[in-house]
């Protein structure tokens, strides 16, 4: 009697794999990784054909009543959705795919995971033929039993080495502990206090740069504007925006002759103007209808006003006639 005729394998062969490009690739590794998770619990599925009739035919293994499932120590029973989801975040962050676990495989159901410390794998190759060994002692290639000569990867350590490796490990961990990273507080409960520590000398304590307060007074009500009002610039006694008559402390008419910026035109101070012509500038509260020095244009609503500015003061006359005259007495007659 003939042996029953096999049937020939349609899964995908070793070369299915290099074929795939693309997404294809990826969404088959997603296929692949879901259904490695989602194994149920009973084992492989059954097998067909004649295989299967033999495995039928034995006789069931019968579990008794009374003895309860082997349970696993230090297993923790976690939902199978939140593997997939790991799994999918995985894969989603790898290949920039959003994948959603609940259109691949089912999540029903809870499995055991337990927890186990990290271990360093070590691989053998035989010193005759060099090849790999397995988990056995015998190489699959020769046959030859591992022995003290045959490679091993990575290489045992001697003791100093281990000890140097440990000092090695305190040492990082002392130096990450000190220079660990800065994290940002926001609790200003405290004076903080920077300093500089020397060796020979007292420590150097940070001050900060001074910086002078400027204040703005309305001439109006005498009211303080400061600078968190309803609205900006705006004293809030009595609504007056602040203008150039409003008075600064300290005053620095000196180093803004134009106004100061963000300020309207005072009933005292009403600005500088140009000419619209040749852009001469009037003298200080010159009235509307004023001629120009320069080109006889009298002054309009269409001449506009100098952006307040800061400039460099002029030099004082008489400093500088004084520094002039100290110079030339240093000058010596060769010169």
């Amino acid at each position: 009697m003939s042996s029953p005729a096999t049937a020939p394998l349609t899964g995908p062969g070793p070369q299915d794999g290099k074929k795939r490009k693309g997404v294809g690739k990826v969404l088959y590794q997603v296929r692949t990784v879901f259904k490695r998770g989602g194994r149920s619990k009973k084992g492989a599925p059954g097998q067909t054909g004649p295989a299967a009739a033999v495995f039928t035919s034995e006789p069931a293994a019968t579990v008794p009543a009374g003895q309860a499932k082997p349970e696993y120590e230090n297993a923790t029973r976690i939902p199978r959705i939140q593997i997939h989801e790991e799994r999918a975040k995985k894969l989603g962050a790898r290949f920039g795919l959003e994948i959603k676990p609940s259109e691949w495989h089912s999540n029903d159901g809870d499995v055991l995971r337990v927890e186990k410390s990290v271990r360093m794998r070590i691989h053998r190759e035989c010193h005759r033929c060099h090849a790999t060994f397995g988990a056995g002692n015998e190489c699959p290639s020769c046959q030859h039993k591992r022995c003290k000569k045959c490679t091993r990867n990575p290489v045992k350590r001697t003791e100093e080495e281990r000890i140097a490796n440990r000092e090695k490990r305190e040492a990082l961990v002392r130096r990450n502990k000190q220079l660990g990273p800065i994290i940002p507080s926001y609790d200003y409960s405290e004076n903080i206090v920077l300093k500089r520590p020397r060796k020979a000398a007292q420590d150097l304590v940070y001050k900060g740069q001074p910086r002078m307060r400027v204040r703005r007074h309305c001439h109006m009500c005498n009211t303080l504007i400061a600078g968190n009002t309803k609205q900006p610039r705006v004293c809030d006694n009595c609504g007056h925006k602040r203008c150039d008559d409003c008075p600064r402390d300290p005053d620095a008419k000196k180093k803004y002759p134009y106004g100061y910026p963000n300020d309207e035109p005072g009933q005292i101070f009403k600005g500088i103007y140009a000419c619209q012509e040749c852009r001469k500038k009037f003298p200080p509260n010159t009235e509307d209808g004023t001629e120009c020095q320069k080109c006889s244009h009298k002054k309009c609503s269409d001449c506009p006003r100098v952006k307040p500015k800061k400039i460099d003061p002029a030099p004082d006359p008489e400093i500088m006639e004084a520094l002039r005259l100290r110079m030339a007495e240093l000058k010596t007659a060769d010169s």
